[in-house]
């Protein structure tokens, strides 16, 4: 009991905090919502399937409790799988032992629950590297098993060799067999490119650098990568135009210097020096669909201070959706910097929503966000992510809205009154612009209706009706609205209910 006293004091203060920013402390009608789901730390080894499902139902419940709208799922963590792959062999991370079955697919039960909860479902893969520290032993159909001449070690890992066409290829090959097998959303690449730097200690490609006649090897380095990130975009692409490749890169890009001087004012690691991630030259050239860099660190760090690097991405970034990848446990560990009694989650926020340019945010990691540690989860439903909300837009792949609705209409029924519309699944319309989902807006009598007001919103459905509840009773005016797959949304079309 006094635990629970001690929850619900906390909950109170913080939302008594989160009031006195009330700038931009409100829900927006579109923002990206993430999370991101990770096998790489072995949350689900060894579980059985109906353990992991339901271990991965009620993380996905208690993320929709948040409004969270969409799940970054890891399915590629070392040339493995976590779905059923023509490719690549079944991941330890589920069962032990890689290339041994698991009896089920996660993939495609992830698509599945996340579509039902109304969240986009985006695959994760890591790109390049073949096998982790802890992978003693990998299956015989693995990659570096057929081909071992094009993989590099480094520090007990093993990565693919991005100077090698071969490799590239592979990935993309990977990569189209996901997306053309199962209805995800989205394919997302994180922040390992070339291994992170161990220091003294040189990562042996000189001998494909010295082939290559490039000058300068950072510059080679970099090229490499960039042939993959446009590879994978018209892979995805030509797979399915509906599909978002996006990228969560480390959260510096570059340090401001002499030699740097559009750099942030940080100290830290940088993408574009020691990974060799031309992030942005990727969303200048509008070869990714959106980007999430992870900027883990709290207000006030001394190498690399939140703030700081939130507005430089807004600032440099722009050209594709940004979102920022906040670190959960980070954020509720360290204490506002004005205030030492509560975390920095509401400062957090602030800062986030003060920039146009920031569309949302993504939560590292999904499972700390479901468990509601620091009552992080709790602030979000209760404030910030109070009313679900719709995706950013993307004109830049499609900004054409789908066809209003017809036959919207209130039925009475023993159960009471319904709404119902005429849902247009077959009429023809090609798959960018068929319905995909359908939005609910509710009215008191009296209130102007405005669409723009995320707190009207009562539905976001796949049905074609919506059962109006006891506390809709009375006289109200209903608009519904169609999506399509880039969630672009039709003209509404009212209804009122008399009584």
């Amino acid at each position: 009991m006094k635990l629970i006293c001690r929850r619900a004091l906390l909950l109170l203060m913080l939302l008594c905090a989160v009031t006195a920013y009330s700038k931009n402390n409100q829900s927006l009608k579109r923002e990206f919502r993430g999370a991101w789901i990770q096998a790489v730390n072995g949350q689900f080894l060894n579980m059985q399937p109906d353990e992991m499902r339901a271990y991965l139902t009620d993380m996905l419940d208690n993320l929709q409790l948040a409004n969270v709208n969409a799940i970054i799922f890891q399915v590629r963590v070392e040339g493995d799988a976590l779905y059923d792959s023509q490719y690549e062999p079944w991941s330890r991370y589920l069962t032990g032992v890689q290339g041994v079955p698991p009896g089920w697919d996660p993939l495609e039960f992830m698509v599945e629950e996340a579509h039902k909860r109304n969240m986009e479902l985006h695959a994760w893969i890591n790109p390049y590297r073949a096998r982790t520290k802890g992978t003693q032993k990998v299956a015989p159909e693995h990659q570096s098993r057929l081909h071992p001449e094009r993989f590099i070690a480094y520090e007990g890992q093993l990565y693919f060799n991005p100077a090698l066409k071969e490799n590239r290829d592979h990935i993309c090959k990977v990569v189209k067999d996901i997306v053309s097998n199962y209805d995800v959303d989205g394919l997302h690449i994180d922040d390992y490119f070339y291994p992170y730097p161990a220091k003294g200690k040189e990562f042996d490609d000189e001998e494909f650098f010295k082939r290559s006649k490039a000058a300068d090897k950072g510059d080679w380095r970099r090229e490499n990568v960039n042939r993959l990130i446009l590879q994978l975009h018209q892979t995805v692409r030509e797979a399915k135009p509906w599909l978002k490749f996006g990228v969560s890169p480390f959260g510096i890009y570059r340090n401001a210097s002499e030699s740097v001087p559009h750099g942030s004012n940080t100290k830290g690691l940088q993408s574009y020096d020691e990974l060799y991630a031309d992030v942005l030259h990727w969303i200048n050239e509008g070869w990714v669909d959106y980007c999430i860099p992870q900027v883990y660190w709290e207000i006030g760090h001394k190498a690399a201070d939140y703030e700081t690097l939130v507005h430089w991405w807004a600032a440099n970034a722009s050209n594709r959706p940004l979102y920022i990848g906040q670190d959960v446990n980070r954020t509720v560990r360290a204490a506002d910097v004005n205030n030492p009694s509560r975390h920095q989650l509401p400062a957090k926020m602030e800062i986030q929503r003060s920039e146009k340019a920031v569309m949302g945010s993504c939560l590292w990691d999904a499972a700390s966000a479901a468990k509601n540690v620091g009552s992080y989860r709790d602030v979000l439903q209760h404030q910030y992510h109070r009313y679900p909300a719709l995706m950013p837009e993307m004109p830049f792949i499609d900004k054409k809205a789908p066809k209003k609705l017809k036959g919207v209409r209130v039925i009475d029924t023993e159960d009471g009154k319904v709404l119902l519309w005429q849902g247009r699944e077959k009429d023809g319309q090609d798959p960018m612009n068929a319905p995909w989902r359908y939005v609910v807006y509710c009215f008191a009598k009296g209130e102007k209706v405005n669409l723009n007001k995320t707190q009207n919103i009562v539905a976001i459905t796949s049905s074609i009706y919506y059962k109006i509840p006891e506390s809709e009773k009375g006289k109200r005016t209903y608009v519904v609205t169609v999506l399509d797959r880039m969630q672009n949304e039709s003209k509404g079309v009212k209804c009122k209910v008399k009584k």
